[in-house]
């Protein structure tokens, strides 16, 4: 896995979970890239969604995490930029079949619907696992055009 810090983000409904696995990514010996947000007060998700696409297209991390309360709607958000794949995951297996089969470089959860524990799973799980390729290389291609791709 790249040296590059771990940028992670979330709405509102995410703040208390992102804090969490913040002080997970440090006990895993990770650096975490903030994008916010900072507090409980309400905030709109695909902002925070398009700071991690940004923080991705420009170099300054290679994966992420996102959250808001559910995590389908800041998945759905981080989706609309071609070089992100963002996979709302809910337990070890999602999480490993994320990265395994297609390439998610975007781990999104529900901070209101995913527990503590189960959520530092999926993290370390995420993290560790690397895209098999092969097969599903051709599969993870067409997701976004080919002139997308390089972004």
């Amino acid at each position: 896995m790249s040296k590059k810090p771990v940028a992670i983000a979330s709405d509102h409904g995410g703040f208390e979970m992102k804090s969490l696995l913040i002080e997970e990514l440090m006990r895993l010996g990770l650096d975490a890239l903030d994008l916010g947000c900072h507090g409980p007060e309400s905030v709109d998700y695909p902002d925070y969604a398009d700071r991690m696409a940004e923080a991705l297209k420009s170099g300054k991390a290679d994966r992420g995490i996102l959250l808001c309360g559910s995590g389908i709607g800041i998945s759905m958000a981080a989706n609309r930029h071609a070089h992100v794949r963002a996979a709302l995951c809910h337990d070890h297996y999602s999480a490993r079949m994320s990265r395994q089969h297609n390439d998610a470089n975007v781990l999104v959860l529900g901070g209101r619907t995913t527990g503590p524990e189960i959520a530092k799973d999926c993290l370390k799980i995420f993290l560790e696992t690397e895209f098999e390729g092969g097969r599903h290389a051709g599969r993870v291609a067409k997701f976004s055009p080919a002139e997308d791709a390089k972004a």
